[in-house]
């Protein structure tokens, strides 16, 4: 005999009836077997419970093997793991001899219930097995994600000869999804296809779901077309598997056909599918009919569904909507807040989300990772720092800041509220668990705050770190490195990407020329692109403004030819480097002729920089009134580059004031000019106007000796 399990501590039912209500239900042994079986399969698993209780504690009577098995069942539904164990004490202090069924009831609870400890020690002293055993067994390992487990019982089921069902296939897919392995997936799949059993919709659905969590859409609709008899879980997996991947108006279209054979009707997760594919499509006119369909099946007030219907109208662009429907959902749970916080993030409305936060939070519910990231996304302009501050408060009262993701979305936060001293103590206190995202998110910060030498020093950090740096890592830093033209350091990364294979991607090679032809390196750029396969419009944009803004206008209208010889499509940067071409080489009919068809034929709208070169044009060319009339007429204000020709002005000095009064009664600012020089792998960058550098006063005391210096030889500085 097995060893008597022990309950962990005493179980105390709660008496919804008094002992006297019951004693007619226990006139015998039999009556009180019945009533228990009776309410176990009225499914009044707690009143069950409490009359087992009554029998043990008032009674000599026997508990039949029968009852002792609805017993079990009714734990396993209540996944109550103490009257569990206090029912298998009693059945093993009981003469009662246990058959397999009854163990396996027992097995199968333990597993539910999470308990693995247990249901493996019940498996391992059976004195035999069957087919639902091993079942048992296999599907608590998968459903408490213990997926290794569930294989690896798999096999030794197979081994000792026991051949599977459609439930232990179920299982058994069901894990090899959850650990993301395809190959063993087609494995089992292929156990499937030679089983008796494996034409069973069990068994099918849970291929379907497979394929699809592995984003192999083909393979899931090909086992969907195979299910002979189709159930609504099967169509549910379709529909979801479409809707997630991608495939919107496949996924509606299923729907519809689902609907047409008027045998199934659709349950909350299916509808929840269904407004996921017009959220993809931005359709709020398909999703309203839906909805109107939901409200008809009497789910309208449903968690589930109410929750994707909320995202598709946010989504959509109907907030209002979105709060009627979370108006109507009874209870909403915290996903449904959750799905409304993200709604009203996605318009940037800080306040309306900190609002359903706070409202959360007073209903009793506690935000999890999901809540502040939600809100947290609203937080991400300078007007928003307050509020973000606010939710970061909140985070470190409640310890989530020890979450990763939590960090990184603080850290990418403060960031975007151009606050770079906070993101900067964000990443500090996380260094020691920070990922490649945390690590992308300052170093992208620091590029787009123009600080080069932080962004080298953060690479030098990263790469003595476990953290290995990535495409986005190197893209940014050879942003950098073409901001400061650093051509030295922008070898050494190149060095870098070759040797750890990151060149092979296209977006890095891109930032490789674009960096090339910053630093002047026009020959390199053009060997980096003549190596590239496929160059894509990036490539050819950033050789062409690369070449135009060396001066060698007429190979970047070569290149603009083969380019448009190779029926690529343009981008806006591509017509920037052809004008800037132009102007150079003195094609000013060229230019406007492309300035004026590069919205009909190209499908481009002019932008501010367009509109600068075209200044620049004219202004090289003399037309210096008809570039100031073409000023006149912008719709926008115009970019501060319009000063270029300034210089060019027939009365210039005059002029130059001029124009200059007229930047700054049109609030048009100039960008302050920069100047840097490296020395000894250190980048050194000067402002106008600045006088942040830690070595200020050493570089003012050498330009006043060299000043006085220049007047000692008969210099004057002033004089052209």
């Amino acid at each position: 005999m097995m060893k008597i399990f022990k309950a962990s501590k005493p179980l105390a039912f709660n008496h919804s009836q008094p002992p006297s209500t019951l004693l007619p239900h226990f006139k015998n042994e039999l009556f009180g077997n019945d009533y228990i079986t009776s309410l176990c399969r009225q499914k009044h698993y707690r009143e069950a419970l409490q009359a087992f209780d009554f029998l043990e504690k008032n009674t000599s009577f026997k508990v039949f093997p029968s009852t002792y098995a609805n017993l079990v069942s009714a734990c396993s539904f209540l996944r109550s793991i103490e009257h569990g164990r206090k029912i298998h004490d009693h059945i093993l202090g009981s003469n009662c001899e246990q058959d397999i069924v009854l163990q396996n009831h027992i097995l199968n609870m333990y597993g539910k219930c999470g308990s693995f400890w247990d249901a493996r020690k019940v498996f391992d002293e059976m004195p035999e097995r069957n087919v639902v055993s091993w079942t048992s067994l296999i599907a608590g390992y998968s459903q408490n994600r213990q997926e290794v487990k569930a294989v690896e019982l798999y096999f030794q089921m197979l081994r000792s000869g026991c051949k599977p069902d459609q439930f232990t296939f179920g299982s058994v897919v069901k894990a090899c999804s959850g650990l993301g392995n395809m190959w063993l997936g087609r494995q089992v799949h292929a156990h499937v296809v030679k089983s008796e059993t494996g034409s069973h919709p069990i068994a099918q659905n849970a291929l379907t779901s497979m394929y699809t969590k592995f984003g192999l859409i083909a393979d899931a609709f090909d086992v969907f077309t195979r299910v002979a008899t189709k159930d609504l879980i099967s169509w549910g997996s379709i529909i979801a598997g479409f809707s997630q991947l991608g495939y919107e108006n496949e996924a509606l279209a299923h729907f519809k056909e689902m609907l047409c054979q008027g045998a199934y009707i659709p349950n909350e997760f299916i509808f929840g599918s269904a407004f996921s594919a017009c959220s993809g499509l931005v359709q709020p006119e398909y999703g309203r009919q839906i909805h109107g369909m939901c409200i008809k099946f009497g789910l309208g007030r449903d968690n589930f569904a109410g929750c994707s219907l909320c995202d598709m109208y946010a989504k959509c662009g109907h907030l209002e909507s979105a709060r009627t429907v979370f108006r109507h959902i009874d209870q909403p749970d915290l996903v449904s807040w959750n799905a409304m916080i993200s709604g009203v993030s996605s318009f940037g409305d800080a306040s309306g989300a900190i609002s359903f936060f706070s409202r959360m939070q007073h209903m009793r519910l506690i935000p999890d990772e999901v809540s502040v990231l939600s809100v947290l996304s609203a937080c991400m302009s300078s007007p928003t720092l307050s509020q973000g501050r606010q939710v970061h408060s909140y985070i470190i009262k409640t310890a989530l800041d020890f979450t990763v993701s939590v960090c990184n979305a603080l850290l990418t936060m403060y960031a975007k509220c151009s606050n770079l001293d906070d993101a900067f103590v964000v990443f500090k206190d996380m260094r020691t668990h920070a990922d490649s995202v945390s690590w992308n998110a300052i170093i992208t910060a620091c590029m787009q705050h123009n600080q080069a030498g932080e962004v080298f020093r953060l690479l030098k950090l990263m790469l003595i770190s476990e953290i290995r740096p990535d495409y986005i890592t190197v893209s940014n830093v050879i942003g950098s490195c073409a901001d400061i033209a650093s051509l030295e350091v922008g070898n050494q990364i190149h060095c870098f990407t070759v040797k750890s294979g990151l060149v092979f991607g296209v977006t890095v090679r891109n930032g490789l020329i674009d960096m090339y032809t910053k630093c002047g390196s026009l020959e390199s750029a053009q060997k980096l692109f003549s190596l590239m396969d496929n160059p894509d419009v990036v490539s050819w944009s950033s050789l062409i403004m690369g070449y135009a803004q060396s001066g060698c206008g007429e190979e970047a209208l070569e290149l603009f030819k083969t380019m448009k010889a190779l029926g690529l499509k343009l981008n806006e940067v591509t017509l920037v480097g052809v004008l800037t071409a132009c102007s150079h080489i003195g094609l000013v009919e060229e230019g406007r002729q492309l300035y004026r068809t590069m919205e009909s034929e190209h499908g481009i709208v002019p932008t501010r920089e367009h509109c600068s070169c075209m200044v620049d044009l004219l202004a090289r060319a003399g037309r210096l009134h008809e570039a100031e009339e073409f000023i006149k007429q912008l719709t926008f204000e115009p970019h501060c580059g319009v000063e270029d020709f300034t210089g060019r002005l027939q009365n210039p000095w005059d002029e130059v004031a001029r124009l200059r009064n007229l930047m700054r009664e049109s609030g048009v600012k100039k960008v302050p000019g920069q100047s840097w020089i490296e020395i000894k792998d250190r980048i050194h960058v000067f402002l106008v106007e600045d006088s942040s550098h830690p070595e200020r006063g050493q570089i003012y005391a050498m330009l006043e000796e060299l000043w006085l210096q220049m007047l000692d030889d008969g210099c004057d500085p002033f004089q052209p």
